[in-house]
């Protein structure tokens, strides 16, 4: 599932739809916003597709999956559902049918969504969407995989009959919005989770755990998804409540920018939210506490930058580094705030699993452009031109200086896997890798 809290604005007008009376019309608006928070766009439309009208290839450890038709269309979507057909198959993953849908929707996290905000998505998707003939594409699993009927079992094992949402007794009201929007809607903890070997969350809140929201332990479309609890070397220890919402609703803040899958999460649902709810997020996240109380914080050290302003560029990777990288993120690793992110201290640099780092160098990455912060900023791809050594040096590089004490060392194999993937090589060009050795 693609990283965390995304969908599309979809108004009843553009989609040829009204409601009938002004209640409906509320309910239906409030179904768009509760949509977005959701993430429903980001798997159920494909890439130049209809809106919500499935078909997007989801790669999971068992085969590829397809996203399902979810507009009202009567043959190929859900236009037939009843409204406990709907909720059966969003907190349940039971179709209409009584067959058991493949998990790769957040059931668990959608179980604790009350029935008041069910029925506003209900009324949306079926009212404020617009209808779409597209049929459903079969699952490329392999059997005995592709049976459904054993799922039933897992669900039962490892995605538990979660309860509705409920609020602790005397917990802050903002708080608990945040930890509802958080735990539910919201879904981080589907990517920012780690997961067991039969693949389930190894916690669904926080009550379970610290492994909640500490972040994944294998890649998703080739990123890790970060860390969310109060670690100070690789979490949000460092940040404020207000470094959160900006980073929230514009996708940048003084501390580091989006890439990857969350890139569409800002774009297509974090920049729409209210800002009370923006609010209510980070204090949930702030509230969180470190996965590691032991974990060494980040210490700045400047011999590095001063080495480089007296032209000692004999580190390793360090003139690669002069000449791909200091223009935007200078020679001390600070960047320009909000523009071309800070690789000192960045939580992402300092993390255990390089992936992300490695994947961005390879491919660049383009940071959209929001209502809060309209200017698009993109990083070229830099993997049709290094090497995989060359890039393991200018990874190793920025996770050992300016005070960046990473935990092991890149090698150009590790370069070499990432650069095999098939979420990255699709958008490193046509670099002749063999010329680059």
């Amino acid at each position: 599932m693609k990283n965390g809290l995304s969908a599309l604005l979809l108004c009843v007008l553009a989609s040829g739809v009204q409601a009938q009376q002004p209640d409906g019309g509320d309910l239906i608006k409030r179904g768009d916003y509760l949509a977005r928070a959701g993430d429903c766009v980001a798997c159920h439309t494909s890439k130049g597709g209809k809106p919500f009208a499935g078909g997007l290839p989801m790669a999971t450890p068992i085969g590829t999956i397809f996203s399902t038709n979810i507009t009202p269309d009567k043959q190929s979507g859900i236009g037939s559902y009843s409204y406990d057909d709907f909720q059966k198959a969003v907190r349940h993953g039971v179709a209409q049918n009584g067959d058991t849908l493949y998990p790769a929707m957040p059931y668990p996290s959608y179980a604790v969504v009350s029935d008041e905000d069910m029925q506003a998505l209900y009324a949306y998707f079926m009212q404020g969407v617009a209808p779409v003939a597209q049929p459903n594409r079969d699952s490329d699993i392999p059997w005995p995989l592709s049976m459904r009927w054993p799922l039933a079992v897992w669900r039962g094992l490892f995605a538990p009959d979660v309860k509705a949402f409920q609020p602790k007794t005397g917990e802050d009201p903002l708080l608990a919005r945040g930890r509802y929007l958080v735990e539910g809607l919201g879904h981080c903890g589907a990517c920012h989770t780690p997961r067991s070997i039969t693949m389930q969350e190894k916690a669904l809140n926080n009550d379970q755990g610290s492994d909640w929201l500490a972040g994944s332990n294998a890649p998703i479309d080739g990123w890790t998804a970060s860390n969310l609890r109060g670690d100070s070397r690789d979490g949000l220890g460092r940040w404020s409540e207000d470094d959160l919402v900006q980073f929230l609703r514009t996708g940048r803040n003084d501390h580091s920018a989006v890439f990857g899958g969350m890139t569409d999460v800002v774009e297509h649902s974090l920049q729409y939210l209210e800002k009370d709810d923006a609010t209510a997020i980070a204090r949930y996240l702030k509230s969180l506490g470190a996965r590691d109380v032991n974990q060494s914080g980040f210490k700045p050290d400047d011999s590095v930058a001063t080495a480089l302003w007296r032209g000692d560029d004999s580190k390793t990777g360090a003139a690669w580094y002069v000449d791909s990288c200091a223009a935007c993120h200078k020679t001390d690793g600070s960047g320009y705030p909000r523009f071309y992110p800070q690789l000192r201290g960045n939580a992402v640099v300092l993390a255990d699993d390089p992936t992300s780092l490695i994947h961005i160098v390879l491919t660049g990455n383009t940071l959209p452009g929001v209502k809060g912060a309209p200017s698009s900023i993109t990083m070229p791809a830099f993997g049709w031109r290094m090497s995989d050594s060359q890039v393991a040096e200018v990874v190793n590089f920025i996770r050992t200086s300016w005070g960046n004490r990473a935990s092991n060392s890149v090698t150009a194999q590790d370069v070499a896997k990432i650069r095999k993937d098939e979420s990255v090589a699709a958008h490193l060009g046509a670099a002749d890798v063999e010329k680059l050795k």
